[in-house]
């Protein structure tokens, strides 16, 4: 069964213990420490994977774990930096902190590996710590632990059209008949349950991808049947085909359609009906009296909303060139940029939330001072040189309630802050 999503648990390893130990050669009795270090521990990797499109693969698995660093070791032997632990999952794969259902990584786009989870860095050995004073440190520090956290896998599938309509109005015909997609077809009274891809070749005019977005019910916004598993692939689209059967087969009410089918969309998402969309009213052929057609009827209805309603037949292949060419030519007319979700949440923080820092400001050299465990480990998790480590600093500094206490010290634009080694300007954003 096409799985689209997953709950799982997931955690970086902790970082090694550095050790204590001393050198003790022949004629050294009494030698220096020389514990090593210990390694980091693994991170916690998501990659996209072409060759999948589903999440079928979490659903028997809940827990990953990346390996753990080793212990440093006598003779300053560095312990073995753990190993990352890779999940490979299908672009269009959005990670969510399960707990906020905020994002921590949309994997679409360009974004096709991220580290979610950063494995604790290893603790110094008792080398560190000798001093003139303590020449024989019996101390080393432990590694810091890893970061665990209950995320939610969801997968929106990337299309640039999404094709709607009630189950058995010809959806997965029009698929198979206008791309290289090739659904189960059959006169099913229920619908598909796989959300369907096919790549769309024009003459002379380019492609686009399009998928069939299994068959709505009402109620579906409210989670009726499988309705947040269907509507979830619609928010990645930028274009939407309803399709209706314009011969009522089945005695149902096309314009009643196509407002029932809008009216869950907003009650999901209203950005969803900012969408250009357009009507592929179906089965003409089996039209045999054009007094009960309902194509001037839906025509007179949505064609003054500025939707247009283009009569086809996807079993004879009756008026999709015109269908699909209006398509490309909406697809023409905005913005080509994937739809790619913020990340609104980082894992980093919850290492830091129990420590303490001091904010204070030092008259003797004119310098806002932070210090504390806190910012001691942000700056090892956190490389502030890259444009996202950098813009990561900026928000752990304002949510962590930093900003708000250098403002309370009068600290103004310009002035200086220092962060152990780290020393910048300080400008109010």
């Amino acid at each position: 069964m096409f799985a689209d999503n997953a709950k799982i648990t997931i955690r970086s390893g902790n970082g090694g213990d550095g050790h204590v130990s001393f050198r003790r050669e022949k004629y050294v009795p009494n030698g220096g420490p020389d514990g090593g270090d210990g390694g980091d521990g693994g991170n916690l990797i998501f990659q996209v994977d072409d060759g999948l499109n589903t999440l079928a693969d979490f659903r028997h698995r809940r827990k990953f774990s990346a390996q753990n660093g080793e212990q440093g070791g006598k003779r300053n032997c560095h312990g073995k930096r753990g190993e990352d632990l890779i999940l490979k999952v299908p672009a269009g794969t959005i990670i969510k902190d399960a707990a906020t259902e905020k994002v921590i990584a949309d994997m679409s786009g360009e974004n096709t590996r991220q580290i979610v989870l950063r494995g604790g860095k290893g603790g110094l050995g008792n080398q560190h710590f000798a001093t003139s004073t303590m020449q024989v440190p019996k101390y080393a520090q432990p590694g810091q632990p890893g970061i665990e956290l209950e995320v939610y896998l969801e997968l929106k599938v990337i299309a640039d059209v999404g094709l709607v309509g009630f189950p058995n109005v010809g959806k997965s015909t029009l698929l198979s008949r206008v791309s290289n997609a090739r659904p189960k077809i059959a006169n099913y009274h229920f619908t598909t349950l796989n959300p369907n891809l096919g790549v769309v070749d024009l003459e002379d005019a380019g492609g686009f991808v399009i998928a069939d977005i299994p068959g709505l019910i009402e109620g579906a916004a409210e989670g009726v049947g499988l309705g947040h598993d269907f509507l979830r692939h619609i928010e990645r689209t930028k274009v939407m085909i309803h399709m209706v059967d314009a011969a009522s087969v089945e005695g149902r009410d096309p314009i009643a359609d196509i407002y029932a089918i809008n009216k869950e969309l907003d009650s999901y998402n209203p950005e969803l009906l900012k969408k250009p969309q357009v009507i592929a009213a179906n089965k003409i052929d089996a039209i045999y009296d054009e007094k009960e057609s309902a194509l001037p009827a839906l025509k007179a209805e949505f064609e003054p909303q500025g939707i247009q309603v283009y009569p086809i037949s996807a079993v004879s292949g009756q008026g999709l060139k015109e269908l699909l060419y209006y398509v490309q030519e909406l697809l023409s007319q905005l913005d080509d940029t994937p739809v790619v979700y913020e990340q609104e949440f980082y894992p980093e923080l919850l290492a830091f939330k129990e420590d303490a820092c001091t904010v204070e400001y030092d008259e003797d050299e004119n310098v806002y001072v932070v210090e504390g465990p806190k910012i001691e480990k942000m700056l090892g998790y956190t490389n502030i040189d890259s444009e996202k480590g950098f813009l990561f600093f900026q928000k752990f500094l304002r949510e962590q309630g930093i900003l708000e206490k250098l403002e309370e010290l009068g600290i103004s634009d310009g002035d200086t802050v220092r962060m152990y080694g780290l020393q910048f300007d300080y400008y109010k954003s």
